[in-house]
């Protein structure tokens, strides 16, 4: 399967981080305070002034001297700041303690996931009660045979406080598996091969590898990516099992920084693909999987702003592209000859619908596309040629899909969920347009779907546009705006915020919250234009689209001022510090999760991961037009003396993509300015990274800690 390769796809969005500029003159202006635990007052940040110029203009930050993690004194203020965190929500600690259970409740702890054929195995994974991480597992023949352990997530986390899997790549002849750690959250892996036969490590040991691995069809050569300092994949080796890693053989070097690089195979089996992208331009190398030893090939060469992916289908490559077509078009071309010259339209560009992958099987081309802000699946018959859709009953709904790797399966596997319907494993039947239900997750405790209502509605932007707005909340909601209202907004990348079901959301509507996602421009929910809108130069769309999503919202009663929350995480968060200094007076609640609030000081670091890959979302600050308007919405450049609402703020101390030092700095900067007296906590989580706790009860315990705060300050004790 492809589709539109993003910086998302190596993991939601590589964001960079801080500001490190050659001369700076420090000024010890004040001296950090402890907490007094007496008085319970908040730790006060030294302010030492970095200066250095750009454009002219004088360039001055405050806190620059919290990005030193190797500093004593650093590790020492951000303790003190999660000291007085839960200093000022120890009152709620039962409360979380409560909302953590009432979310454990409804998960069943001990449950599997529905098993995919592959060859003559069935792969799936498992949790058992009690237990923090998944049990990786297969069965031979059928699923009445013996399991087989394939990894015990559980097992190797041990002694770990954070412990994620990266790769997991089954051999082709099903012997081997190679699989790459990361322990502290960094997001570099370390890879290794397992003999499924015996249960025993092959020798190797593979450090500072990326996302993606592949194997070749010998069965004992494998392909992998390897990180510069920026964590930025750059370079692709070929390995043969037994050998010395060190003589390793190298296979491509990625030299622009903008550029990242990952390596697959086809569905096919037949081939091995490189792809090499950045926010707008990308190119493929392709190379036989049965000789692994061979160059690869070009497809195309890189043109700019120039999109195109690829995936393989008997004698021909179908290739998904924006060239001359905005929200893509598919294309073909013969295997022997794919240069741009043999391309054949196959779907041509729509300027409603955009085209955001293909899946390929041995007698069926799947396409999926999004259209009015709703996933859609088209099937082609290639033995019949008939077109259609699967229809979707729901008027607000998503999907997601299986890993579909049975390239001659007539069954397409996707997990459909909405608001209001938990997760739901299908697989379609191709041949007559049929769908079985494999498996529904189950809610415990009792919950009822007919309780709750889902609606889509729009709101109109100053320039006309029609923002959608997606709401679920429970059938009693009366709009006489005093209903607490949780909204979330992203709007970065092109990337959709999904319409899906969650648990631990009902802990939210079934005390009397409404929950919405406000689909804002610079999102990919309304096609390509829809992203474009809201990047670079309009940025600011994505804002002033927030703003009105939640003027609306009010205005029709859904809620109140006093009554609205707001959040936002990593680019989402760059939104939520953006629009809280522009109208902080329309909300009363701000969560920011690992928020991209320093964007100035961030994107003039070309050191940091992944900054130069993003001149293209934000812009080149080191050209004056675009950072005179980075300047102008840049949150934490544009704090000011006023009153702000309740805010929130986490972080990670191992984020790789947007250092734990933004936030850190953002609330320095929030507490030695504003004018009121709400409340301002930084949680900061000193032993992981973007993506927050690895385990799933610490990351229960994370959400009851949030739910906490919001339903705290409205007065929600129970």
């Amino acid at each position: 399967m492809i589709k539109k390769i993003t910086n998302k796809n190596i993991k939601l969005n590589f964001i960079s981080s801080l500001f490190n500029v050659l001369l700076f003159t420090p000024i010890l202006l004040s001296i950090a305070e402890p907490i007094n635990n007496e008085n319970i007052v908040p730790p006060v940040a030294k302010v030492i002034l970095k200066t250095d110029t750009l454009h002219g203009k004088i360039l001055i930050d405050n806190y620059f001297w919290l990005r030193d993690r190797n500093n004593p004194e650093v590790i020492k203020y951000l303790k003190a700041e999660n000291k007085y965190t839960e200093s000022m929500m120890k009152h709620t600690e039962a409360f979380q303690d409560t909302l953590y259970k009432e979310m454990l409740g409804k998960i069943k702890e001990t449950d599997l996931s529905v098993p995919e054929k592959l060859g003559d195995y069935y792969y799936y994974t498992r949790t058992e009660q009690g237990k923090q991480y998944r049990i990786y597992c297969r069965k031979k023949g059928s699923l009445e045979a013996e399991e087989k352990i394939l990894l015990d997530h559980n097992v190797l986390a041990k002694g770990y406080d954070y412990f994620d899997i990266g790769v997991f790549k089954i051999s082709p002849d099903h012997k081997l598996l190679a699989y790459s750690i990361d322990t502290s959250g960094s997001e570099r892996f370390t890879l290794y091969v397992k003999d499924l036969q015996t249960n025993s490590l092959f020798k190797e040991k593979i450090s500072n590898t990326g996302y993606s691995a592949a194997w070749a069809n010998d069965n004992k050569t494998i392909f992998y990516t390897i990180l510069d300092n920026a964590k930025r994949p750059y370079k692709i080796y070929r390995h043969t099992l037994g050998t010395n890693t060190e003589q390793d053989e190298f296979v491509y070097y990625e030299k622009d920084d903008a550029f990242w690089l990952n390596i697959s195979r086809t569905k096919s089996d037949k081939y091995l693909i490189i792809d090499l992208a950045s926010h707008t331009t990308s190119e493929v190398r392709y190379l036989s999987a049965d000789t692994p030893q061979g160059q690869f090939k070009l497809i195309h060469p890189r043109q700019h702003e120039i999109e195109y992916y690829v995936e393989h289908h008997n004698d021909r490559f179908f290739i998904m592209t924006n060239d001359n077509a905005k929200n893509f078009k598919l294309i073909q071309t013969s295997v022997n000859d794919p240069s741009k010259e043999n391309w054949k339209e196959i779907i041509p560009h729509r300027d409603s619908v955009k085209i955001d992958g293909i899946d390929i099987f041995d007698n069926f081309l799947v396409v999926y596309e999004m259209e009015k802000g709703l996933k859609k699946i088209q099937v082609r018959n290639f033995t019949s040629g008939e077109t259609y859709y699967v229809d979707f009953a729901e008027p607000v709904y998503t999907f997601w899909l299986g890993k579909n790797k049975d390239f001659d399966s007539h069954l397409l596997r996707f997990t459909y969920n909405s608001f209001i319907t938990p997760r739901s494993v299908f697989d379609y039947n191709m041949n007559n347009r049929t769908q079985e239900l494999k498996k529904q997750y189950e809610v415990l405790g009792g919950y009822n779907p007919s309780l709750y209502q889902s609606e889509r509605i729009f709101a109109t932007a100053q320039d006309g546009a029609g923002i959608p707005i997606s709401l679920v909340y429970k059938k009693r909601m009366k709009k006489d705006g005093n209903s607490p209202l949780y909204l979330m907004g992203y709007g970065a990348y092109g990337s959709c915020m999904e319409t899906y079901f969650s648990s631990n959301r009902l802990s939210l509507l079934d005390r009397g919250f409404i929950y919405a996602i406000a689909h804002i421009r610079g999102g990919g929910e309304m096609g390509r234009y829809w992203y474009e809108q809201g990047k670079l130069l309009n940025k600011k769309n994505t804002f002033t689209d927030f703003i009105t999503c939640a003027e609306y919202l009010i205005n029709e009663k859904y809620t109140s001022s006093d009554k609205l929350v707001i959040t936002g995480g990593s680019a989402g968060g760059l939104l939520i510090g953006a629009v809280t200094n522009m109208r902080p007076d329309l909300f009363k609640i701000v969560v920011a999760d690992v928020p991209f609030v320093d964007l100035i000081n961030t994107m003039l670091d070309p050191t940091l991961p992944l900054t130069v890959l993003e001149y293209e979302e934000w812009g080149n600050p080191n050209e004056k037009v675009y950072y005179d308007y980075m300047e102008s919405y840049s949150p934490y450049d544009n704090v000011a003396a006023k009153e702000y609402p309740s805010i929130l703020i986490t972080a990670g101390l191992n984020d790789s993509r947007v250092q734990y030092w933004e936030a850190t700095k953002w609330t320095a900067k929030l507490r030695a300015l504003k004018t009121d007296n709400n409340l301002l906590l930084l949680k900061i989580n000193m032993g992981s990274g973007h993506l927050g706790a690895s385990g799933r009860y610490d990351f229960l315990k994370d959400i009851a800690f949030e739910f906490a705060f919001i339903l705290d300050l409205f007065g929600i004790k129970n």
